[in-house]
């Protein structure tokens, strides 16, 4: 049976909201969730910015759920904190936790005023991130000198089981790297063909691993609604990696899509104020063979949108 999650995303709305629709997704029917981490919104109709790892403790002690977060374990944060925090909701919730660890983007790490490095050294960075912090949940003494440093760090609190790490990948090249070393891949919904490329590319370097698929939609209640306020809020959003991860402000972001049509937002996101037409696209995804999908409504009527999926989505995806 597919798994169907439900995404929290801090940069778009005040974390006592997400809380309540957390809780809300959950008796809908959804059985997963994840969340964002970022310091800064994409724009300023956005405007949230509530801190992940906060919400997170209070999300699951207050559903049932298992929980990811997408992560950068470098830059603004340090990996031996990142790894310290994950495990400490490892063992508080036992097999509910898992994060999907990406290079970051400028509009994030690089309010330490710390220089941001070129592509290739991000991905260095990440990968020693990610070693670093699996000894330390295996409860070795870490002392590390790479592209990141590491003194003497052992971690006392640990979970019975290390949190899965999932590599967020959003090009065949990423996955197909990626794919050596993460317990599964995470990508984001785009055009089909693009779609296969990455999961072919991963699959060619990670066999069987499990893969997860964060899906960009507008749902409301016409569709007119649902194109505006998909512009209002994701129009930001429809850059490729090389311009998206080097922009360092809200600004820059909103200078950038200045130009950005309601129907130029179709290219990133989903939009469409029938249930059946998101039911189409869904069961797609799930023929691609991704083990779990994690709706992200990017329009404001999250309420409706919660109870329309539940209601009409999910038990169809079920039923096969």
């Amino acid at each position: 049976m597919p798994s169907i999650g439900y995404h929290a995303s801090h940069e778009q709305f005040p974390p006592r909201d997400l809380l309540r629709w957390v809780r809300r997704a959950e008796q809908a029917g959804f059985d997963a969730a994840m969340c964002s981490d970022h310091f800064h919104p994409w724009s300023g109709e956005q405007g949230q910015s509530g801190h992940a790892w906060s919400w997170l403790g209070a999300a699951m002690a207050t559903t049932a759920l298992p929980f990811g977060v997408v992560n950068a374990p470098v830059g603004r944060y340090h990996p031996a904190v990142i790894a310290q925090a994950a495990a400490t909701l490892a063992q508080m919730f036992e097999g509910r936790f898992w994060i999907a660890a990406g290079s970051g983007e400028a509009l994030n790490e690089t309010i330490t005023g710390e220089t941001w490095p070129a592509k290739d050294l991000r991905n260095r960075r990440l990968f020693e991130a990610v070693q670093v912090m699996r000894a330390l949940w295996r409860g070795e003494e870490v002392t590390h000198r790479g592209s990141i440093t590491v003194e003497r760090a052992r971690l006392y609190t640990r979970p019975e089981q290390a949190p899965p790490i999932f590599a967020a990948a959003l090009s065949p090249e990423t996955a197909r790297w990626v794919g050596g070393w993460a317990d599964g891949l995470i990508t984001i919904s785009m055009p089909r063909d693009k779609l296969c490329a990455v999961l072919d590319a991963f699959r060619e370097s990670a066999g069987d691993k499990p893969v997860r698929l964060q899906v960009k939609l507008a749902y409301a209640a016409s569709e007119e609604d649902a194109l505006a306020g998909a512009h209002r809020q994701w129009r930001t959003n429809v850059f490729e990696g090389a311009l998206s991860e080097e922009l360092r402000t809200p600004a820059d972001f909103e200078a950038a899509a200045a130009f950005v049509r309601p129907e130029d937002v179709r290219r990133a996101v989903r939009v469409s104020a029938d249930v059946q037409r998101h039911l189409a696209w869904l069961q797609e995804d799930l023929e691609l063979g991704f083990d779990q999908l994690l709706l992200h409504n990017v329009h404001p009527a999250q309420e409706a949108f919660i109870d329309a999926f539940g209601e009409r989505v999910l038990p169809a995806l079920r039923s096969g």
